[in-house]
Order: C-alpha cells, then structure tokens, then sequence
C-alpha cells in the first residue's frame, strides 16, 4: 500500500472506533480534557486560540475553549471557504453561529478573520511521535502552510480519543507533525520524536 492509502484505511479504522465510543464515554473524556489542559495550555493573554464546534464524534473542546477564554485568549473557529481553504473566524460571545460548510458551524461571514498563535486541530489518527492523520481533505495543512508564509509559527495541538491511537503515521513530505496532543490521558508534549505527558490521568 502507498502511504496515502494506509492513511485512509487508517482513517477508517480509527474513525470507525470513535463512531462506536457510548455518547456519555465521549462527553467525559471530553470533560477530563478540560480537566488536563484548561489550565495546562501556555500562551499569553490577547493571543488567538483556534478551536472548533464537534461534529458527528468528535471531541466536545467547548468546554475547554470557555476556560481559554477565561484565562484570556481570542478564540476562533475555521470555516471553510472553498474546497482549498479555511478561515479562521473570530468567536466572541453572544454572536451568531451559522453552518460554515461541510456540516461545521461557526461564526458569521461578518466576523474578523484572525490569524491563530495555537490551533486546536481536530484529527482521524495519530501516533506517539506526532505525526497525525486528518480527514483527508487538507484543509489545516493549506492554512498552517499560509500562516507560516506570512512569517506566522502557530503552535499545532492536536485533539483526539485514545482510541484513535495507532502505532505509526506513514509521514510524507507535506505533513506537519504536532506541537502537543491532548486525549483524555493527559496533555502529550512532543520533542525529539518522543511523547512526554505534561499532564495525565493521575495528574
């Protein structure tokens, strides 16, 4: 198999398991989220944190994204604007979410575009050393290539289950590896190729 398709099996396979996770498993793992990195996640006040609304079975981050905005963050949400790209809309309180494409949701066409210092990235699959699956269709890699071309370096965390785990990513040479990862386990600092918890279960 080329590297792409081992990707979308394991795309499958993976997506597959968070499909079949029980509703109340999800909402509390989404919870010890919160629990693991609300406070965990480093960046200085004023600076824009991008997140997302779930859907189908994905993580829920608004909780999460709440106690950013508490210790001071802008926060964002992407929304796609053609099969090519996503903007990153900002999120303040009391504004109007709208459907955003592709069955996401998000702020208006009116909202400010910001330009993200730490992206929430949701994703398929990952591994221990970084390396990431998404949905297959791009979307992060194109804006995290833009901001860098506007000199930008946003920190990538990644948000996923611990069943979405596999033993390797077959790495290829347009994808960008993850910063951190954020499970239910705990909140997974990347360096060197090595995984080490900066938080976990049992704190």
């Amino acid at each position: 198999m080329t590297p792409r398709e081992l990707k979308a099996a394991l795309r499958l396979e993976r997506l597959a398991v968070r499909d079949s996770m029980a509703p109340e498993a999800r909402i509390a793992a989404s919870l010890k989220m919160l629990d693991h990195a609300g406070d965990a996640i480093e960046f200085l006040p004023g600076q824009v944190i991008s997140g997302f609304w779930p859907i189908r079975s994905e993580v829920d981050i608004r909780p999460l994204m709440a106690r950013l905005e508490e210790r001071g963050a802008r926060l964002c949400l992407p929304a796609i604007i053609d099969r090519q790209t996503i903007v990153f809309r900002e999120l303040v309180p009391g504004a109007p979410i709208v459907e955003t494409g592709f069955g996401t949701t998000g702020p208006a066409e009116d909202a400010p575009v910001l330009d993200p210092d730490i992206l929430l990235v949701p994703l398929s699959a990952f591994d221990r050393t970084g390396h990431r699956i998404g949905y297959g269709a791009g979307y992060y890699d194109r804006a995290i290539e833009r901001l860098r071309l506007k000199g930008r370096t946003p920190r990538l965390i990644g948000i996923a289950f611990d069943c979405q785990e596999v033993a390797s990513v077959p790495a290829e040479p347009h994808d960008v590896a993850l910063d951190a990862l954020l499970t239910e386990s705990g909140l997974r600092i990347f360096g060197l190729g090595i995984s080490e918890y900066e938080t976990s279960v049992s704190g």
